[in-house]
C-alpha cells in the first residue's frame, strides 16, 4: 500500500532500476517469414525491414538461398526448415541429410547466424504418413552437423502442433495422444534432451477461441484483464488462453518421464486481422491487442505460466507478411503484421521501448529509462475501427490509465512508488484521509496513480504500461 509523503517512493528511486530484468533475462521475440504469395518485396528489402523494425530473430519454411545470402551479415538468427517431402530421404539415407546440411547450413554460416533446424512442420497433422521418420530424421541432422562440427551452434527440433495432444483441458489434464506418447514424443524428448535443444510448439489460442466463442472469454484470449478461470485439478488459476495451452503441454510432457530442462520454444503464434463471417474474432484490433500484449510481456520478463512461473518464452509470431496464395479460409491470407507494400496491418513493436523505425513510441525517458513502454496493444480492444489496431494509447477521445490487477502487488507496489515518486504524479489525493483514500486497495490506489501520471503526460506511448502493470481503458472507471 502507497506509504504517506511516499517515503518509500525515495528509498527505492535510486535502487528501482535493479528490480526490473534485463533483455538478456527475458525471453525473446522472432517472426515466421513465409513466402507463399506471388507479392511479396525481396529478399533484401525484407531484409532492411526486419533491421528497421528491431527484428532480431526470424524462422523461415525452406532454405532458399538468396534470402539466407540476403540475412549474412546482419546479426538476426536464422532458424532454416527440412520440409515435410524431403523427411523420408533424411530420415533413411545419412548421406542425404549430411549432404543436405552441408548445402543449405554450413555453406552460409557463420556469416547467416542459422541456429536452428526445424525437421519438418506439424507432421502429425500434415504428413502423418511420415510420423514414424521423424525422429529418425532429427537425429541424422543432427549427426550431420556434429560431423560438420555445428552441432553446438545449431540445435535441431520440429514444430507440433496442438493436435499432438489428446486432451488439453483442463491443463492439468494434458497428454499425448496414444499413437505418439510413446512412439514418438518420448524418442524426441530424449533426443531434445540429449542434445541441448527445444521443443517447438505452435499454439494459437484465436482457434480455441473462435470456435467457441460462446465459453472462452475474448479478454481470457488476448491477455487482457479478466476474471481468469480455475484448473480444479491443479488449483491453479489461469488468465491466459495461451498460459493453458502451455501448460496442457508441458504436463503431458511430465506423464512421459522429468524432461524439466527441455524449455519449450512457441514456433508460431499469432492472430488474423481478417477472417470469414464464421472466424469470430478475426479482426485487426483483436491481432494487434494480442500480438502487442504478447510481445510486451515475453520482452519484460513476465511470460512464466502459472505451471513454470518462472520460465522464459521464447515467441515466433505468425507471420511477417499477408500472404495471398494460401489456401483455406480468408484468415490464413491475413495473420501478417505487414501488408507486402512493407506498411504495417496494426501497430507493433518488436522491441521494449517501442523505438523500431516508423513503429513511433517514446524513448522511455519520461519514466527513469526503467524499460516500462506501451508497445503491448493494452487499448486494442476498444479501440475505434481504423485506429491503427489501437495499439497506441489514445491521443483523442476519452481515456484512462487503470492499474492491472494481474500484475500482482509487489510489481503494483513498485510501479506505484515510481509514479508517485519520480514520476511525478500528484498522489496527495490518495493519502490517508484524503479525498480518494477509499477504496483503500492497491488497484484503486495505483490506478488513481497510473492515471495521473498518464493524463500529466499527455496520453502518449510508454505513458500506461509500467512492465504490464497498467493498461488503458475508453470507459470511465467506476472507481
Amino acid at each position: 500500500m502507497a506509504l504517506p509523503g511516499r517515503l518509500r517512493a525515495l528509498i527505492l528511486a535510486v535502487a528501482l532500476p535493479l528490480l526490473f530484468l534485463s533483455a538478456s533475462e527475458a525471453g525473446t521475440v522472432g517472426i515466421n517469414y513465409g513466402r507463399v504469395a506471388n507479392d511479396l518485396p525481396n529478399p533484401a528489402a525484407v531484409v532492411q525491414l526486419m533491421k528497421q523494425q528491431g527484428i532480431a530473430q526470424v524462422k523461415l519454411y525452406d532454405t532458399e538461398q538468396t534470402v539466407l545470402r540476403a540475412l549474412a551479415n546482419t546479426g538476426i538468427k536464422v532458424v532454416v526448415a527440412l520440409p515435410n517431402e524431403q523427411l523420408l530421404a533424411a530420415a533413411s539415407r545419412p548421406s542425404y541429410a549430411l549432404a543436405w546440411v552441408r548445402r543449405n547450413v554450413a555453406a552460409y554460416y557463420p556469416a547467416t547466424q542459422i541456429q536452428g533446424i526445424a525437421v519438418g512442420n506439424e507432421v502429425f497433422a500434415s504428413a502423418k504418413n511420415l510420423t514414424a521418420q521423424l525422429v529418425p530424421a532429427m537425429t541424422n541432422v543432427h549427426a550431420a552437423l556434429a560431423r560438420l562440427s555445428l552441432d553446438k551452434p545449431v540445435k535441431v527440433s520440429s514444430p507440433i502442433a496442438l493436435t499432438a495432444l489428446a486432451g488439453s483441458y483442463p491443463p492439468s489434464a494434458g497428454v499425448f495422444r496414444e499413437d505418439l506418447a510413446q512412439a514418438v514424443m518420448k524418442p524426441m524428448l530424449d533426443f531434445l534432451a540429449q542434445t541441448g535443444s527445444y521443443l517447438m510448439v505452435n499454439a494459437y489460442p484465436f482457434f480455441a477461441y473462435s470456435g467457441n466463442a460462446d465459453v472462452i472469454s475474448l479478454d481470457y484470449a488476448l491477455f487482457r484483464p479478466n476474471a481468469g478461470v480455475l484448473d480444479s485439478g491443479s488449483g491453479l488459476k489461469y488468465y491466459s488462453l495461451l498460459d493453458a495451452q502451455l501448460d496442457a503441454v508441458f504436463t503431458a510432457v511430465s506423464k512421459l518421464g522429468n524432461y524439466n530442462a527441455v524449455r519449450v520454444v512457441v514456433s508460431e503464434t499469432g492472430w488474423p486481422s481478417k477472417g470469414d463471417a464464421k472466424e469470430t474474432g478475426a479482426a485487426a484490433a483483436n491481432a494487434a491487442a494480442y500480438n502487442g500484449n504478447l510481445v510486451r510481456r515475453v520482452l519484460s520478463g513476465n511470460a512464466g505460466t502459472p505451471r513454470r512461473p518462472d520460465a522464459d518464452m521464447d515467441v515466433y509470431l505468425f507471420a511477417l507478411f499477408n500472404e495471398n496464395q494460401k489456401p483455406g479460409p480468408t484468415s490464413e491470407r491475413n495473420y501478417g503484421v505487414f501488408y507486402p507494400n512493407q506498411q504495417k496491418v496494426y501497430d507493433v513493436e518488436f522491441v521494449l521501448g517501442g523505438n523500431s523505425a516508423g513503429g513511433g513510441g517514446s524513448s522511455g525517458k519520461d519514466n527513469g529509462g526503467l524499460g516500462w513502454q506501451d508497445n503491448g496493444g493494452v487499448n486494442a480492444g476498444n479501440a475505434p475501427a481504423g485506429a491503427g489496431g489501437g495499439v497506441k494509447a489514445t491521443s483523442t477521445g476519452e481515456a484512462w490509465c487503470v492499474a492491472n490487477a494481474m500484475a500482482g502487488e509487489e510489481r503494483l507496489q513498485k510501479a506505484l512508488d515510481y509514479a508517485c515518486g519520480p514520476g511525478g504524479a500528484d498522489c496527495k489525493a490518495i493519502q490517508p484521509g484524503a479525498a480518494c483514500f477509499e477504496p483503500n486497495t492497491m488497484v484503486a490506489h495505483a490506478s488513481y496513480a497510473f492515471n495521473d501520471y498518464y493524463q500529466r503526460k499527455g496520453r502518449t506511448i510508454g505513458t500506461c504500461d509500467f512492465a504490464g502493470a497498467a493498461y488503458v481503458v475508453n470507459q470511465a472507471p467506476s472507481e
